[in-house]
């Protein structure tokens, strides 16, 4: 669909554009579409608008067709990154962005992550429960093999090795000395394991003095339990304590990876038009970076005002929208214009 082009921005229902588009065509879908009962916006009387369904069920049904077509048009190895809001209906909290999310696995998606976007504000009116703060920003993929750039979005550690009386230790002063008498005493472990973890110790404090490993932690049989259950079942570390005495978690100097709740304030810049749902872009560098290899095409098939396809450009990918309104397309446009003219 994008040959010469960097973008493309159709108006049009997102399920029959869907259909016109090739197999495995895009890298990366980021989409937020409409919530269910919560707008009208400009094309209202649309029979094709998702979010004016007469039942909750009905629109599950319906995105669920939409998200069916998109894996279709995603490449194998690619990503669908979907944000909903909840809802309440006569004062009882659906779980609307569950009931969607569970409908996509049941059609075949995996889900890899549910990140808790916190808008860091909520809303005020209500007076018999909390305020609404956070919504979810769901991460799909086709298959359990995908792409993922991990070393794109990593977190730079605040604290590098450093020497304490002329001995370098990890970022948290672990020399290794304690680790060492534990393997040494232990009447857990039998001489090949406590030979093999010795070796592993030497070589973890190798890498924090050249600078490789900034930090680790060392859990021995019989001193210390797997994290989060002795299970080998269910645990892959309680498993590895089991079979070989021991496990080293390390902290690479690259970094590490974000966590799963993002603190990011709603965008304002484009609220001024007719658009009351806007995301802020800020939201997508993390998808978008991570999931979408460089030059890539990245679609949202409800685009609204364009935060999607603006910032895949920004972050030198190619974008796809697709929305129901002309006014909204148009907008996308003229924001789109206001990027750096090099991009294009």
């Amino acid at each position: 669909m994008l040959e010469t082009e960097k973008y493309k921005l159709i108006c049009g229902d997102c399920l029959s554009e869907l259909k016109k588009m090739d197999n495995q065509s895009v890298n990366c879908i980021i989409t937020s579409p409409p919530y269910w009962a919560m707008r009208k916006y400009d094309n209202n009387e649309d029979a094709n608008e998702i979010g004016n369904e007469d039942s909750y069920i009905e629109y599950v049904k319906n995105l669920t067709s939409v998200f069916s077509e998109a894996k279709r048009v995603l490449t194998d190895n690619g990503s669908l990154w979907l944000n909903l809001g909840d809802k309440y209906n006569d004062k009882a909290l659906m779980g609307m962005p569950w009931r969607v999310a569970i409908s996509l696995m049941d059609d075949g998606w995996i889900l890899r992550n549910d990140v808790i976007w916190n808008q860091m504000k909520g809303t005020q009116s209500c007076k018999d429960r909390l305020r609404d703060m956070y919504e979810h920003f769901f991460h799909f993929v086709k298959s359990k093999k995908y792409y993922y750039n991990a070393d794109e979005i990593k977190l730079k550690p605040n604290l590098k090795p450093k020497k304490v009386n002329g001995k370098m230790v990890s970022a948290t002063g672990v020399s290794g000395k304690k680790y060492r008498q534990m393997i040494i005493d232990s009447e857990e472990l039998n001489e090949t394991e406590k030979n093999n973890a010795l070796k592993a110790l030497d070589d973890i404090l190798l890498k924090i003095q050249s600078g490789e490993v900034n930090d680790f932690r060392m859990t021995i049989r019989g001193v210390q339990r797997a994290w989060h259950s002795d299970d080998v079942q269910i645990s892959g570390r309680a498993k590895e304590l089991k079979e070989k005495g021991f496990y080293i978690m390390k902290m690479g100097a690259s970094g590490f990876l974000p966590g799963d709740i993002w603190n990011i304030v709603p965008e304002d810049t484009w609220r001024k038009d007719s658009h009351c749902a806007v995301f802020p872009e800020e939201l997508l560098r993390i998808p978008i970076l991570a999931t979408c290899p460089g030059g890539g095409v990245v679609l949202d098939p409800f685009s609204g005002t364009g935060s999607t396809v603006s910032a895949a450009l920004k972050l030198g990918r190619k974008g796809i929208g697709i929305d129901l309104s002309n006014e909204y397309n148009s907008i996308a446009e003229n924001r789109i214009k206001q990027i750096d003219n090099t991009l294009f």
